[in-house]
């Protein structure tokens, strides 16, 4: 396993990070019903991507009914001890319980947050806090100083920001910078071969300021994992074969040929196309670990193989080539003029 800077931070992460948001068995009012795995297979998976190096775990309070995922993050970290060898990572934000608060980013919500969230995981400190979405609702100052608050008094780390749009991310650096607050280390976003919208704007901003990007669902659903074939029905127990509307959405001329280059390459370097698919992510400097899902010991060891794999140059340029998309004004027109945006 290769380790990262997390950001411009001091601490280091495994270049894969395992994101824990199927982990228990969740019921029929989940989105997570039938695509997630049971709390002994979550454990397991706990352990199996520790003893490979994966020294990162990523899980939010909303994963599964009331904390569920959180709630056996805990149990596991109760049981086995390993909680100083961990970067963990949670997040906040949606809604959870009830009342006019039950969601958002206030100071008065983030408070009550955090301390569910302490306690759900049983640990005296979260690694790294995230909102888990920008909040327009309420001052972005508001959020930063409650945040801060948490970092003085040692129950928060570090803090990062998920799913923001570009411009709400450079308000809130700035304000940082402005009020002498921490500033966020960290932007998880979706970012895949699927879905490259983030480098417009997200990955240069990023890269000048050091926040590390953390990207999410970088296999796009399970699609680029190589189980799905050109007009034939998802396979059985698949998470597409549940998730219909969005398999559709899959199926592209652009999609499928962005699969044929990961096949394609994933022959040459003799790993899976899931492997090469996160590989592609890692050969990204702005990365600092790409968050995958796992509900088997064997998805584990395989997304972690990614770590092992420098792809070449030409590599990186086919599957860049393939998965080429729609930059849209201003940035064709700057790259039409300059050669780049």
């Amino acid at each position: 396993m290769r380790y990262r800077r997390l950001g411009s931070t001091g601490v280091k992460v495994s270049e894969v990070c395992l994101g824990a948001m199927t982990f228990g068995e969740a019921d029929a009012s989940s989105f997570m019903h039938k695509v997630s795995c049971d709390e002994q297979t979550s454990l397991a998976i706990m352990n199996r991507a520790l003893d490979l190096g994966i020294n990162f775990i990523d899980t939010a309070d909303v994963y599964g009914q009331d904390g569920l995922s959180e709630r056996v993050i805990g149990r596991w970290l109760e049981r086995d001890g390993r909680r100083d060898e961990v970067v963990l990572a949670t997040k906040f934000r949606f809604t959870m319980g009830s009342g006019p608060n039950r969601s958002g980013a206030s100071r008065y919500r983030i408070r009550r947050c955090v301390e569910d969230s302490l306690r759900r995981l049983k640990t005296d400190r979260i690694d790294l806090y995230q909102i888990h979405m920008q909040d327009v609702t309420c001052p972005e100052e508001e959020t930063l100083r409650a945040l801060d608050d948490l970092v003085r008094e040692g129950k928060v780390l570090y803090i990062g920001a998920s799913n923001y749009a570009a411009y709400r991310l450079a308000q809130s650096l700035w304000t940082s910078a402005d009020q002498r607050l921490e500033r966020f280390a960290t932007l998880q976003a979706q970012y895949s071969l699927v879905v490259r919208d983030i480098e417009r704007e997200h990955l240069p901003l990023c890269e000048n300021l050091g926040v590390g990007v953390l990207p999410w669902s970088p296999l796009a659903g399970g699609f680029l994992s190589g189980k799905y074939r050109r007009g034939q029905e998802p396979p059985p127990g698949s998470r597409l074969e549940r998730w219909r509307e969005r398999y559709a959405r899959f199926d592209t001329k652009r999609n499928w040929r962005i699969l044929d280059a990961v096949m394609a390459v994933a022959d040459e370097v003799g790993k899976s196309p899931s492997a090469v698919s996160l590989a592609w992510l890692l050969a990204r400097p702005e990365v600092s670990s790409v968050v995958f899902g796992a509900r088997s010991l064997e998805q584990v060891a395989d997304n972690a193989s990614a770590a092992e794999i420098v792809l070449s140059g030409d590599q990186v340029r086919r599957l860049s080539e393939a998965s080429a998309f729609d930059l849209g004004y201003p940035y064709e027109f700057m790259t039409n003029v300059q050669g780049r945006w």
